[in-house]
């Protein structure tokens, strides 16, 4: 249960216990005790932060996979950027700087701090995104534009010749 949840959950029962002493009874009997109101919260689960994605064994780097759509010729592909690194699919330009994964024991998840410039020919660079995205929810904050499309999948190892420059 969440802390607003066990906040709010706390509350009512205030209300219904200062409510409850608030009536009078009847006059001619007097008054009787209830049962004693009993609150089990159950305990909240320590707050697991996410961590680097594991370290890249010699020869290796870590990096960001990707999956990039241009909407214009309707064709897809996985993009790989080494942490640190630039690729190009495109017109753009993706930059990434952090790859971080949930701790073993929590819930499987890959988010990546990525910017996203859109370099058209004879046109000033467009930055169209800065910001975290989250591989297990894709639509909260992955590239939409209006020719390009790109959301994180997870955080892997490449090894140290496969960072490519650029992809496409």
């Amino acid at each position: 249960m969440s802390g607003l949840a066990r906040a709010a959950l706390a509350a009512c029962v205030i209300a219904l216990g200062a409510g409850a002493s608030a009536q009078t009874p009847p006059a001619d009997s007097a008054p009787r005790p209830g049962p004693p109101i009993t609150l089990s919260i159950p305990p909240v689960d320590d707050f697991k932060p996410l961590q680097r994605s594991p370290a890249a064994p010699e020869g290796q780097r870590r990096a960001v996979k990707l999956q990039a759509l241009d909407k214009v010729t309707t064709r897809t592909r996985e993009v790989l950027v080494a942490v640190g690194d630039t690729v190009r699919f495109g017109t753009l330009r993706i930059d990434a700087a952090e790859c971080l994964v949930n701790t073993p024991e929590a819930t499987p998840d890959s988010v990546a701090f990525l910017t996203i410039t859109d370099n058209k020919p004879s046109q000033a660079a467009d930055k169209l995104f800065s910001g975290w995205m989250f591989a297990s929810s894709p639509a909260l904050s992955a590239l939409d534009s209006s020719v390009y499309d790109v959301w994180v999948l997870a955080c892997v190892t490449i090894p140290q010749a496969s960072a490519p420059p650029s992809s496409r």
